[in-house]
């Protein structure tokens, strides 16, 4: 009988393991995670300067296209910004498996929101490299995004 349990608990998924998801990775996607930074240190801190090689510049200003998942930054259901990532917000992306997932900072269309959900969405809108994130902004922004 012990022996029948633990064949059946195998087949099921492993303890806390994080549900699948559908993955996000396209061309576009691809060329974000190119994202690079150079490391100084300035009065002992160490400074993460955004570098964007020439793949990443080419599609600066450029309209894209990006399916991902919404990560909120403010509480509420609605949102105007928010980051969109390759991964579903309940799956960690800071807890040290693996690199941290490509995300972009999305500003919607004026008078354009989001409701929050879990499952994925589609954003097309501008994408502007911001190299000052001294104002607490993403080096990779997408601007008057709208839900496709």
């Amino acid at each position: 009988m012990v022996l029948g349990t633990l064949v059946a608990r195998a087949q099921d998924a492993p303890f806390g393991e994080v549900p699948d998801h559908t993955p996000m990775m396209n061309s576009t996607w691809e060329t974000i995670n190119k994202l690079m930074y150079k490391v100084t240190y300035k009065d002992n801190k160490t400074v993460y300067t955004p570098h964007f090689p020439d793949e990443l510049k080419a599609i600066d200003k450029k309209t894209v296209t990006l399916p991902g998942y919404l990560v909120p930054i403010n509480g509420g259901r609605d949102h105007e910004t928010f980051m969109l990532s390759v991964l579903p917000v309940m799956q960690c992306m800071f807890c040290g498996q693996g690199d941290i997932p490509p995300m972009v900072e999305v500003f919607m269309k004026k008078g354009k929101k989001v409701r929050f959900t879990e499952e994925p969405i589609k954003i097309t809108g501008t994408v502007h490299l911001n190299s000052n994130t001294e104002e607490g902004n993403s080096e990779i922004q997408v601007l008057n995004a709208e839900l496709n």
